[in-house]
């Protein structure tokens, strides 16, 4: 099947016929070939930037998942979940391949999940030469020895140019990624955004794990501490798990996808890191612009004559990308493991200046505010906002969870107890009042309150009540004035803080309704108090 001095694999066991297959090339090679091709340019950093086309993020009503035995009576089904016939799928996968036959395609053999007991093995076939450099990046990658007697379990098939008819095919309009659990098949078509392969293998991941594993897998960032001590950050887009796990004094595990074991560790599911590089500088992101070098791959960013990128310019779209291999990072742990998980950071960007910068929850807040997911959207970040929204993302990532939040949600709150685990809930937005009067968080005040909860500083400290949500915050810390530390004393009009603090309240109550059903009795007592 294999000859590695060739390069040549055959793929008509997945029904491609007669391709000219361009095997587990190297991320040189495919970077050369996309420039060759006029798929993309090389900038200024030696990066390749491409233009992912009609299509630069997610598109989340066009993914499905197949109900078939596996699935039906476990997954949570509804407008993220949506399902697909069976039938439907085995007609279009055989399309998609039929159009791949006879082309040049792009194979990888990969893997994700960092720790040996539970990799996952994944053969990748694109169609685009960068799209499979990215998939180099992102996915871990197997030495020549293990490729040796590779045997995939899932498949990702990707075809960008492949475009569907929703009238046949069982599809929204002509795009799709499409989960199969029995055929183990990430079937991916008419996007050439390449955030559908990774997050297509993290939701099956998501489903994986929690039902045939005994795993947590968790949308959040790692790292470690000097003594070994791993701490968790989740966090919404825009609300600095990036910039906060990225810390010189502690090792990355990795920035988006990890799972918790039963044995008490944590591990990266992926081999690279894939980072907004909006308004991206040296002085704000050292890491992240130093990683910006030849085999990192831009996405849809604006550049001019020589090379030079502008972060600055969101004319394609706001969500311009990077995606490079992890060892582009120096401070990194290797492998991406961790164990003795003894801290989790919510992160909330809260445009409301409601949230405390700092609180520490009990099981059964940790519990609601995990499920509840919140941050604040401002104006600015999407058209027709122009006064802060709240935002809920169940789990900090619903587009990618398979089962019911609660499910997901139980299983954080028995690992936190056994573990003995802190949790912390984090507000790096307003102060001082709402987006628009208020301030945001100053980054070194967020900097300084993470360390001192890491460093166990803050198990001495007194802890007062948020009248309103309830929540615990101390009344002091190292390095932050004490004023900053309960919202309401940075407010002018302290009768208007107690108003929004209720309104947003009100919002957590009425978005949480649609899980109480499921919830237990201690979950439900982690919301508001008042």
């Amino acid at each position: 099947m294999t000859n590695l001095d060739t390069k040549t694999i055959s793929l008509d066991n997945l029904g491609i016929k007669d391709a000219t297959v361009r095997y587990q090339l190297t991320s040189d090679e495919l970077h050369d070939i996309t420039i060759e091709k006029e798929q993309g340019v090389e900038t200024s950093f030696g990066a390749l930037a491409v233009k992912t086309g009609e299509f630069t993020g997610r598109s989340p009503m066009d993914r499905f998942i197949v109900k078939d035995d596996i699935t039906k009576d476990q997954v949570w089904w509804g407008d993220i979940n949506i399902p697909f016939d069976s039938e439907k799928f085995d007609k279009l996968y055989d399309k998609v391949t039929n159009y791949l036959s006879n082309k040049e395609v792009f194979v990888r053999d990969s893997y994700a999940c960092a720790d040996e007991d539970y990799k996952l093995n994944i053969r990748v076939v694109n169609e685009y030469p960068w799209s499979n450099m990215f998939a180099y990046n992102m996915f871990l990658r197997p030495t020549a020895e293990e490729l040796k007697n590779f045997s995939p379990e899932w498949t990702v098939v990707n075809a960008p140019g492949f475009m569907a008819d929703p009238e046949v095919d069982g599809t929204r309009q002509h795009n799709f990624a499409i989960l199969n659990f029995t055929r183990k098949v990430a079937l991916i078509g008419g996007t050439g955004y390449t955030g559908e392969i990774k997050k297509g293998i993290f939701s099956a991941l998501n489903f994986i794990l929690p039902v045939f594993k005994n795993t947590l897998p968790m949308h959040c960032s790692a790292n470690v501490g000097k003594e070994g001590d791993t701490a968790i950050f989740f966090g919404l887009s825009g609300t600095g798990k990036t910039t906060l796990s990225t810390d010189p004094n502690r090792s990355l595990i990795g920035d988006d996808e990890h799972g918790w074991t039963a044995e008490n560790t944590i591990f990266n599911f992926e081999g690279g890191c894939y980072a907004k590089v909006i308004d991206l500088s040296q002085e704000k992101e050292p890491e992240i612009y130093g990683a910006i070098k030849r085999g990192a791959i831009l996405e849809n960013i604006v550049m001019d004559d020589k090379g030079n990128v502008d972060f600055a310019d969101t004319s394609i779209t706001q969500n311009t990308r990077v995606s490079y291999p992890i060892y582009h990072i120096e401070n990194i742990q290797t492998p991406s493991k961790g164990a003795n998980p003894k801290n989790i950071f919510f992160l909330t960007a809260d445009a409301f200046g409601v949230l405390p910068p700092i609180s520490k929850l009990t099981p059964g807040q940790a519990a609601y505010h995990f499920i509840s997911g919140y941050t604040a959207k401002v104006a600015g970040t999407e058209a027709g906002i122009n006064e802060p929204l709240p935002s809920f993302s169940a789990c900090f990532g619903a587009p990618f969870m398979p089962l019911h939040p609660t499910r997901y949600a139980e299983m954080l709150s028995k690992k936190m107890q056994e573990a003995g685990v802190n949790v912390w809930l984090i507000n790096t937005g307003w102060t001082g009042g709402a987006y628009g009067t208020g301030s945001r968080m100053k980054l070194k005040y967020t900097r300084a309150m993470i360390t001192e909860a890491l460093e166990g500083n803050l198990e001495n400290v007194e802890f007062v009540q948020h009248p309103i949500f309830g929540l615990s915050m101390p009344t002091t810390c190292e390095n932050v004035p004490d004023e900053v530390l309960n919202p309401k004393q940075t407010w002018a009009d302290k009768d208007a803080y107690d108003a929004k603090a209720m309104e947003l309240a009100n919002s957590f109550r009425k978005n949480f309704a649609q899980f109480e059903e499921m919830a237990s009795e201690e979950i439900i007592k982690g919301g508001p108090i008042a």
